[in-house]
């Protein structure tokens, strides 16, 4: 397995990951779009400087993604700026082997090596799995969204 930074050449199988993901994530949310819904702007990942969009490549398929965006946060935080870490992926065959923390820790990398040290990331309430596996990472919960 190699973990890399993602090029427009995968975008292919990124955007087919990311229909993955919204397909799985739709039941946690009944106001997606039941079609063309889509979550990232790809594109713009792989070429911003201030995000770093990384896969995880076995035998050339797309196994595992995560990338980390570097935001500028509110007023109220002691922080200036944070990590802002999403499409956080990996295949169900894969899964159990540290892939997500491989990728969790280069991304936390990439960004200290940018003075950044705070993270954050969104999960649904229901998503079990992802929420034992950012907790097993280091993450607690901090606010819950509401939706009416």
């Amino acid at each position: 397995m190699i973990i890399r930074p993602a090029t427009l050449n995968d975008l292919p199988q990124l955007l087919e990951i990311e229909q993955g993901v919204i397909a799985y994530e739709r039941p946690f949310n009944p106001a997606l779009k039941p079609e063309g819904a889509t979550y990232y702007d790809l594109p713009f990942l792989i070429a911003d400087e201030n995000s770093q969009l990384l896969v995880v490549e076995d035998d050339a398929v797309i196994i595992g993604t995560g990338y980390v965006q570097i935001r500028t946060s509110q007023p109220s935080r002691k922080h200036a700026q944070h990590g802002y870490l999403g499409f956080m992926f990996v295949a169900s065959d894969y899964r159990g082997q540290g892939i997500n923390q491989q990728v969790l820790a280069r991304l936390k990398d990439w960004a200290f090596q940018r003075d950044v040290t705070d993270f954050y990331l969104n999960v649904y309430s229901q998503n079990a799995s992802a929420i034992r596996a950012y907790e097993k990472a280091g993450f607690t919960s901090l606010m819950t969204e509401m939706k009416l």
